[in-house]
This record gives C-alpha cells, structure tokens and sequence, in this order.
C-alpha cells in the first residue's frame, strides 16, 4: 500500500499529502514532447485519474478555471468522494478554450467564483488563489480581485485565500498579511525562491509548489525530447545519474522533501502513474553525497 507523509499546511490547519495532485493536464493540453503527448486525457481516461489519485490517499487537488475542462472534470467524477479531498482553485485568469484570458476585475472574480463552485459540484473552496498575470503588482493595487475573494470567504463559499506567483510579488504577497497559502514554483533546477519560502514559513503561510518536477524536465518525459534539444542543466543532471531519469525523479522529490516549509508537492499529470510514481520516489533510498552533487550541479548552472 503506498504511504504518502502528511504535513501541515501553515496556519490552516489543514493535513495535507506530500504529494498534491497538479490538475492542469487532465483539462488541458499541456507539457513537453511530442504533441501526442500532450494532449489532455480522453472523458473516461481523466475520470480514472481522479479515482486513482484519491486511491493513493492523495488528499490535495489543485486546479483553475484557466486548465480548461479540469474543474469540469473533477466535479463530474469526483464530487462524490468530496470528503476525501482538499481542493484549491484559482481566480483572475479564465478559461476561454482554446485559450485564456485575463480579468481581475471585483465583477469577473465573483462571478468566476460562483463558476467553479458549479462546475466543481462543490459548496466551498478550501483554497483560493490568485492566478496572476503579466501585471501582478496592478492586481494588487487595484484590489478587486482581494475584495471578491475576501467576500466570498464571508459568505462561506471559500475557507483560505492564496497566492499563486513567484519574486518580488510573492515578498509582497507573504509580507500583506491577505494570504494564507502561497504556491511557489520551485525545484531542483529551480531554486531561486528558497528564502522565500522559508519567509513564508516563518510567518505560519502554507506553501504549495509548482513545477516541483520542472515542468516535466526532472522526469522520464525529458527522454522523449532528444539531448541537443533539452536545458543544459536538465542533461547534466541526466548525466550524473547515469541516464536514469527514475533516479533523476526520485533526487527532484527528495530535495524538496527536505525542506520543512513546503507542505504539498503539486505533481501535474494526466494519468495516475506519474503520481504514483511521484509517491514511491520519496520513500526510496538515496545516496546523499549524489543528492547534494545534484544540489550544486543545479545552483552552478542557474
């Protein structure tokens, strides 16, 4: 039976799993490769990965009006099981298939509020994130988007409020005082928000992160793309474990595992196999010597 650690997501409260399910490519065409691979899963195919996901134990499910038809999907299959999951969405950017758009506005955000709680089959939203855009300095001063999000936590319809961005916003974000989640992309080969996290940490702000496996890059999916064409970091990191991307994998979770202040690692997939693969990584041996190698490695090449 697959055991995944709980941890506790800031001041919460909440137990969260490890590892969270990223529910961006069961809705959208997503990710690295060849097109065929990313291409989002047939009705049933999705409808299987959240069955299987929730099977692991997985109590985290992240998703977006702007994944397309992952709200859609999660409400459809899995309302039923509603109990077994925390479930974070986001707000700002909208799902306008087959692209997306921007609206921030007080109007759009309580009105996309009230859409994902439809399409969701849900009557709250545990988390409820920003999903910045271009201009996420704007969002904040304009303070619409806040007051829609901050209102519907009044009325129930939301438990906590977070913040999906990176850099100077996210100080901003940590230092605000509004949020209570933060979603941070950080990894092996990305690792420039460290301090950051630890700040929000400090300061009891719950940390979910994104890209944990570098957008599929720190996985077996970087070979399928040949080596010419894949980040110099990526190859050398391929290198030092001998071409074993599983190792490779298992290195990417366990350095994240070792930081206290992340509390879920989002792993975005549109089959459950992924997940679980994600899942038996942390519980695998690892040299360690290997692991910091892989540590500096990433750092000299950022």
């Amino acid at each position: 039976m697959l055991a995944i650690p709980l941890r506790t997501l800031g001041r919460t409260g909440l137990q969260v799993s490890l590892i969270g399910f990223g529910a961006l490519e069961i809705g959208r065409d997503w990710g690295i490769g060849p097109p065929e691979r990313r291409k989002r899963p047939a009705e049933n195919q999705a409808g299987s990965t959240l069955r299987e996901v929730l099977d692991f134990k997985v109590n985290l499910i992240d998703t977006a009006s702007a994944y397309h038809r992952s709200e859609e999907r999660i409400g459809k299959f899995i309302a039923s099981r509603r109990r077994e999951f925390i479930l974070a969405t986001k707000c700002g950017e909208h799902n306008g298939e087959p692209g997306t758009f921007y609206d921030f506005s007080y109007e759009a955000v309580r009105a996309s509020i009230d859409g994902s709680l439809r399409l969701l089959q849900t009557n709250v939203i545990d988390i409820l994130q920003i999903h910045f855009g271009p201009d996420p300095e704007q969002v904040l001063d304009d303070g619409g988007c806040v007051r829609a999000m901050k209102e519907a936590q009044e009325q129930g319809k939301v438990r906590w409020l977070g913040a999906s961005v990176d850099g100077p916003v996210l100080d901003r974000c940590i230092e605000s005082g509004e949020f209570d989640v933060v979603q941070v992309g950080y990894s092996l080969m990305r690792q420039e928000e460290e301090a950051r996290i630890a700040k929000a940490h400090d300061r009891g702000i719950g940390v979910l992160i994104r890209s944990g496996l570098g957008g599929g890059w720190l996985t077996s999916r970087a070979l399928d793309v040949p080596a010419n064409d894949r980040p110099v970091v990526v190859q050398k990191l391929l290198e030092l474990c001998g071409g074993d991307a599983r190792l490779l994998t298992t290195l990417a979770l366990q350095f994240l595992a070792r930081n206290a202040g992340i509390g879920s690692v989002l792993i975005g997939s549109g089959t459950s196999a992924h997940v679980r693969t994600a899942i038996l990584a942390l519980g695998e041996p690892v040299d360690q010597e290997t692991l910091q190698r892989a540590i500096a490695i990433a750092r000299e090449a950022a």
